[in-house]
């Protein structure tokens, strides 16, 4: 059972992740790996409104996927935007990624191998990581121009749609986390945290949401 204070925590993580970004047409569009396929449908979306001229699927499996998505989250990506309408050629894979900073510098690096121009990304997350990846992505790749978007949904919406709270809050709390430690490690751009997000932060990890923590000295986005 989450307490009410804890649901209230939690919207407010969820709203500072929000960048707010414009979406506009960009050279790609890197939809990164999870347990969400509502990443793959809303890169889907944007493509046919012409937003990107090519998607890249980014993703290996993880703890979260492995037994949902065991084809790997990139390839089950691929496999719904097909569905969706977007032309197979349309879909570049990366299966290798296991971590945000991966998703970053071997997207990358397929996109130089197939001598791709690239100048700006769409890069399309979970609504509740977009700052973390834009964070991660304006590090590892500061020379092109980053839209950070995700399904556009309220916070309660998405967690009927996942269907389980307690994992949709970890992972906010998990995004939150590296937010404020990975920049002094090296692996993402400063984002300065307001008090009282910090202190719902505290709240929930200190209420047990505790299962995305990394290490404080882990060396992984």
């Amino acid at each position: 059972m989450i307490s009410q204070q804890s649901w209230s925590d939690a919207q407010r993580l969820w709203d500072f992740q929000q960048m707010g970004h414009e979406v506009r047409p960009c050279s790609v569009a890197i939809g990164l790996g999870s347990h969400d396929l509502g990443v793959a449908d809303t890169t889907a979306d944007l493509f046919h409104r012409g937003m990107a001229p090519l998607i890249v699927f980014t993703g290996a499996t993880s703890r979260t996927t492995q037994e949902r998505m065991p084809r790997g989250e990139a390839e089950h990506y691929r496999e719904r935007a097909i569905e969706l309408g977007v032309p197979a050629a349309a879909i570049l894979v990366e299966p290798r990624a296991r971590n945000t900073g991966e998703n970053i510098r071997f997207s990358r690096a397929l996109l130089a191998e197939r001598q791709v121009p690239v100048s700006s990304v769409l890069l399309v997350s979970k609504p509740y990581e977009e700052r973390r990846a834009y964070a991660t992505a304006r590090k590892l790749w500061p020379t092109v121009e980053w839209v950070s978007t995700s399904t556009p949904m309220g916070f309660r919406d998405y967690v009927d749609s996942i269907g389980d709270p307690r994992l949709v809050v970890d992972m906010l709390v998990g995004a939150q986390q590296r937010l404020m430690i990975y920049p002094r490690q090296g692996f993402m751009i400063e984002q300065e945290t307001p008090r009282d997000v910090e202190a719902a932060y505290e709240r929930l990890r200190d209420a047990g949401f505790t299962s995305r923590l990394v290490p404080e000295t882990t060396h992984r986005a």
